[in-house]
């Protein structure tokens, strides 16, 4: 499949529970070259370090990666995955990207209004808990609202599934709309940058011109109708959790969590979401889905900022000791060196 420089030579790619076919595959390969010093006298080929590394994303095991008679010990494994995640993660933001010129959002628009019929959607925005598993993290600020540590994830999805923007730089027990706040794609939408265009967000994000949550209390059939065709079209934010966290086990519960530090785990949800829009792209089929995630909804309790409707309040900066209405301290970001302006990580 890959010939010795790690150049892919096929436009057909098969890994256990990935495939990547068609052209969109070569993108996989030419990420990977990996030109590494090394000292020793039989150094891993690129080609197996980006098969490691891959075959770790979908199963989420060191050890299970082993167990598939690779050759490869426990700690070769772990250099493979350290070495072609951050290749991988420089391409980021050629996968993960929103709609811009105005054919694509007016595709967008059109695919989200045939769900339920809500005009001028871009996207829809949510949090999802990444599980990690470091014994050394014992701040509180790590547990989030599932009771386990967890880095939260701030996701934006468009009506095929593409994951647009991500950000995976807060601690588990960071509130989504305090997320959203802080994140480049909520202060662009803030300054009026997506024009008429409006996200759909659950009950735990304030509502705005340019962000629409349901209705709190319905007291009309038109109110009710409208947090129906509401839920209906953020289904596809729950599925796109699901069929991600199935596709790479690594993100998902059932792996134990991500057994790297903090700052890696973040590299790699990135880089996972990135191979899922390529996967979508070639028209992957869907992995089965995995028993004991609960994907179904993730919203959380209702934001009192909410009650100030339609209101535009001065966007906190990520670096300063903030708090919620709560008066509780929000966790500080992760020390993160790559960033863009579209995704963050």
């Amino acid at each position: 499949m890959v010939n010795g420089n790690g150049v892919g030579t096929s436009n057909h790619f098969s890994f256990n529970i990935f495939e990547f076919s068609g052209s969109a595959s070569r993108d996989v390969y030419l990420h990977c070259k990996l030109n590494l010093a090394t000292r020793c006298n039989f150094a891993i080929s690129p080609e197996v370090q980006l098969l490691a590394a891959l075959r770790f994303y979908a199963v989420g095991s060191f050890l299970e990666v082993v167990g598939d008679e690779t050759g490869l010990s426990k700690a070769s494994v772990s250099r493979s995955v350290a070495a072609v995640t951050p290749i991988l993660l420089r391409h980021a933001r050629t996968h993960i990207k929103m709609a811009t010129t105005r054919d694509e959002v007016r595709m967008v628009h059109e695919g989200f209004h045939a769900v339920a019929g809500i005009p001028r959607v871009i996207g829809l925005v949510d949090g999802t808990l990444i599980p990690i598993h470091n014994p050394s993290l014992v701040d509180p600020c790590w547990i989030g609202r599932k009771h386990y540590a967890a880095i939260n994830t701030q996701v934006v999805v468009d009506h095929n599934g593409l994951i647009t923007d991500i950000v995976a730089r807060w601690p588990g027990s960071t509130h989504d709309s305090f997320m959203w706040a802080n994140s480049a794609v909520g202060q662009k939408a803030g300054r009026g940058v997506f024009g008429r265009s409006i996200l759909l967000g659950d009950s735990g994000y304030p509502l705005r011109r340019y962000l629409v949550t349901p209705v709190t209390n319905p007291a009309s059939p038109q109110e009710e109708r409208f947090n129906e065709a509401h839920t209906s079209t953020r289904t596809k934010i729950e599925r796109v959790f699901g069929i991600w966290k199935s596709r790479f086990r690594c993100i998902h519960r059932s792996s134990g969590g991500l057994r790297l530090s903090p700052i890696k785990c973040c590299h790699v949800i990135v880089v996972t979401a990135m191979l899922h829009n390529i996967a979508v792209r070639v028209g992957t089929d869907e992995p089965p889905p995995v028993a004991g995630e609960e994907e179904q909804s993730e919203d959380e309790a209702p934001n009192p900022a909410k009650r100030e409707q339609y209101s535009i309040r001065p966007e906190p900066r990520p670096d300063r000791n903030l708090s919620t209405s709560s008066e509780v301290q929000q966790p500080q970001p992760l020390p993160l060196h790559h960033k863009s302006p579209s995704t963050e990580h």
